[in-house]
């Protein structure tokens, strides 16, 4: 049963990321590029931390 609503969930959340590219591809990609964002800033932090810990924490 879990396994169905998973695909339901997968299947919708394809639709719907193709039907925001089809109608505004300039919102998409908008999207895309805050998404990536917040990966970069993530990783950054990460990176920062680890620095941070390897240092001693000082």
């Amino acid at each position: 049963m879990a396994v169905n609503a998973k695909r339901i969930a997968v299947y919708a959340l394809v639709v719907f990321a193709l039907y925001v590219i089809i109608t505004d591809p300039a919102k998409a990609a908008d999207y895309v590029q805050i998404g990536f964002e917040g990966i970069s800033d993530a990783a950054k932090a990460i990176g920062d931390f680890m620095t941070w810990a390897a240092n001693g924490g000082k």
